[in-house]
């Protein structure tokens, strides 16, 4: 594990989201690479090799659920913990859930609630079920 607490790959296309996670995540002692999109994420991440990976869900070229799915069904990246920081429909949720996502931050969100799930899932700590989702700015996490 690097950085204090870990490392994170943090992947949005918004550059202002990206900077604000980015920012958030090191001032804990977070080690943070970005990537714009999930073309980038999937080009960075086996030399980032990170402890947890965030996702938006809407992007260009791949979007957060499907480079969920991709992760999940390569061996080297299957286990990292997964998390969707987006202002996700109730549809998006299931089907991240199915994508093997672990957790879900509703954009806009606070930036303790970002730290406190970043860290639960770099520890490997428990993580609630997915009804703690309520789509707004709470973080819920999945199991399975």
């Amino acid at each position: 594990m690097s950085g204090a607490y870990g490392r994170v790959l943090v992947v949005d296309d918004n550059k202002v989201i990206r900077q604000l996670i980015k920012v958030n995540l090191e001032l804990e002692g977070f080690e943070v690479v970005t990537a714009a999109d999930g073309v980038e994420c999937l080009d960075l991440v086996h030399r980032v090799r990170p402890d947890v990976i965030t996702l938006d869900v809407v992007m260009p070229r791949l979007d957060g659920l499907e480079t969920a799915s991709l992760l999940r069904a390569e061996p080297r990246t299957g286990h990292v913990p997964i998390a969707v920081i987006s202002a996700c429909t109730p549809y998006e949720v299931d089907a991240g859930v199915s994508a093997g996502v672990d957790a879900f931050l509703a954009k806009p969100f606070e930036p303790s609630e970002l730290v406190r799930m970043v860290r639960r899932l770099a520890t490997g700590g428990e993580r609630p079920s997915v009804d703690g989702w309520s789509g707004v700015g709470r973080a819920g996490t999945a199991t399975g």
